[in-house]
């Protein structure tokens, strides 16, 4: 497991941590602060379920709901694609 501490590695969604990020997952888009990251899952802080995503060029998300809890934890095989986030 990782945790934000000081990162030197390139690429990847390690190279991401610390950032608010959006995951395009098999079922459903998640966005958050990305604090953990493993090869089984990944822990997002403020995490939100994101149902529209609006224009990719807008400022925020059409709609995207809080989760439940300070974090919450996608695992990693269900991850399709990745990026910052709004």
């Amino acid at each position: 497991m990782k945790r934000i501490i000081e990162t030197s590695e390139v690429g990847g969604l390690e190279s991401l941590l610390g950032e608010t990020v959006i995951l395009l997952c098999a079922n459903y888009f998640y966005a958050g602060k990305l604090v953990t990251v493993n090869k089984e899952f990944v822990e997002l802080e403020s995490a939100k379920l994101v149902y529209e995503t609006g224009s990719w060029d807008s400022v925020s998300y059409t709609d995207a709901q809080s989760l439940p809890g300070s974090s919450w934890f996608i695992q990693t095989p269900f991850i399709e694609s990745y990026g910052r986030g709004k």
